[in-house]
């Protein structure tokens, strides 16, 4: 099948159900991965759809939505573990360190639990749940937790005036910071009004901002942007990224660090 056929039913799918996986789209029509994603670019560039996070929607379907933690922390296994690993490697014992909400902001804080002496102020109450239960087991070795509070979100993130206002006192050394969706034009996204915001103090905060996002973030854009590429000292991705974005990013951002998956 030709490429303007494939999309030519890929279009037709979205604008029926409002809606289409990336995974149902390889198994459909038995191509890569990587083929439809191209797919959906050439859609997206067109204005036939608009790309989120694992597929992409008609246009005009808001894209707010917002997965639980638990359904995102099932997706790109290897991939944030790669990213994670890597970025946990830039924490220094003895630092304050500022945690986001999202699965591969959770991954790197789950490498953390160890590093001596350090502070970790977090908006995630996955996060904060993590810390406690590690506070439980190994005593006054593992890391202070400082949690923010505020209201949460179906994602688990704390936001709302009391986080953003606990947060606007805080200086840390770095910030890890997850994002719902990564892209040259809209720069870090989040569906989330409140967490945009939260986000936002969060960087404000952060003598240093590593970003943490796997290959499937990049070209999604979600509603509501709260930092540009420029803001951002590191970004830690995989080598999933295709070498396009990888061009773009590294021109953007402080440093690009790429991580390599498990048989990657």
């Amino acid at each position: 099948m030709l490429a303007q056929q494939r999309r030519a039913l890929i279009l037709e799918q979205v604008r029926r159900d409002g809606a289409v996986r990336v995974t149902e789209l390889v198994e459909l029509f038995g191509v890569s991965d990587m083929t439809i994603r191209r797919d959906l670019d050439s859609l997206a560039r067109g204005g036939g759809v608009e790309k989120v996070h694992g597929g992409a929607v008609a246009v005009g379907v808001a894209t707010a939505d917002e997965p639980g933690f638990e359904a995102k922390s099932t997706r790109e296994s290897a991939a944030k573990a790669a990213v994670a690993d890597a970025a946990a490697a830039l924490v220094e014992p003895g630092s304050v360190v500022a945690v986001s909400a999202g699965t591969t902001a959770f991954a790197v804080a789950s490498r953390l639990l160890t590093v001596p002496q350090l502070t970790v102020v977090t908006n995630s109450l996955p996060v904060a749940e993590l810390l406690r239960a590690a506070g439980r087991e190994l005593g006054e070795t593992a890391p202070t937790l400082l949690l923010t509070g505020g209201s949460p979100t179906r994602s688990a993130a704390l936001v709302g005036p009391l986080a953003d206002q606990a947060i606007r006192t805080l200086h840390v050394d770095l910030l890890i910071l997850g994002a719902h969706g990564v892209s040259e034009q809209a720069g870090l996204t989040t569906p989330n009004l409140g967490e945009a915001e939260t986000n936002r103090a969060l960087v404000a905060g952060a003598r240093r901002v590593v970003v943490v996002a796997d290959h499937t973030k990049w070209g999604v854009v979600a509603l509501s942007s709260f930092a540009r590429l420029t803001d951002v000292d590191v970004l830690v991705t995989d080598d999933g990224l295709p070498a396009q974005a990888r061009t773009v990013l590294a021109e953007a951002v402080g440093e690009l660090v790429v991580a390599t998956r498990p048989g990657g």
